[in-house]
């Protein structure tokens, strides 16, 4: 009989069965056992996790949305350079047509001159169109310090302040990005010229 004891209270007087410290679930002084706190730590280190990658994945979608916004930027106003560097041949078309009026012209050989520079300049502007390059020509205008840069201002009888009253030279816009403001004379009045918000195109 005593031997049946022995075998029920182990070799230490203790229960056979009594698992004190070993119950994985036991509760702790937070009323958690171990495995619901390993849970609960799991459960937030995959919610770190998760948001981790949504900020990632939003940076790559900035990121990609970046490169498509400079890829079309550069398609758009790849011929920036090219552009600028015929600005001076159209102006000097022009001058030349300026130069010598056609209707003051007689010599045939001379008039006939003028109208294959003023044939050159009209395919040379048609060029420019097609590739989204614009001629800013704003006489009669309000001044718009965006597209225009103000050389001289005068007196004008019938202009308004602010109106610009002659063009120096022509400006360009590419696309939507002045390239080149138009110098003008403006016409003078009490203040500066006013910055208009007609088109200056």
């Amino acid at each position: 009989m005593s031997d049946d004891k022995d075998e029920m209270t182990g070799a230490s007087g203790a229960p056979a069965n009594d698992f004190t410290g070993m119950d994985p679930g036991e509760p702790g002084d937070d009323g958690l056992g171990s495995s619901d706190r390993r849970l609960l730590q799991i459960e937030s280190e995959l919610n770190e996790t998760k948001d981790q990658l949504l900020r990632a994945l939003a940076e790559t979608e900035n990121v990609r949305r970046r490169l498509q916004r400079d890829r079309d930027d550069a398609q758009r106003y790849a011929v920036t350079g090219f552009a600028k560097d015929l600005l001076s041949t159209a102006d000097n078309l022009r001058r030349a047509l300026e130069a010598l009026p056609e209707a003051e012209v007689t010599d045939p050989r001379v008039k006939g001159m003028l109208e294959g520079v003023a044939a050159t300049e009209r395919e040379l502007l048609g060029a420019f169109e097609r590739h989204g390059l614009k001629r800013i020509d704003p006489k009669g205008q309000r001044f718009d310090h965006n597209f225009h840069q103000a050389i001289f201002e005068a007196e004008r009888p019938g202009a308004a302040a602010g109106t610009v009253i002659e063009v120096l030279q022509p400006g360009y816009v590419l696309q939507d990005r002045l390239l080149r403001p138009a110098m003008v004379g403006v016409a003078k009045g009490s203040g500066a010229p006013s910055e208009g918000t007609d088109d200056a195109a």
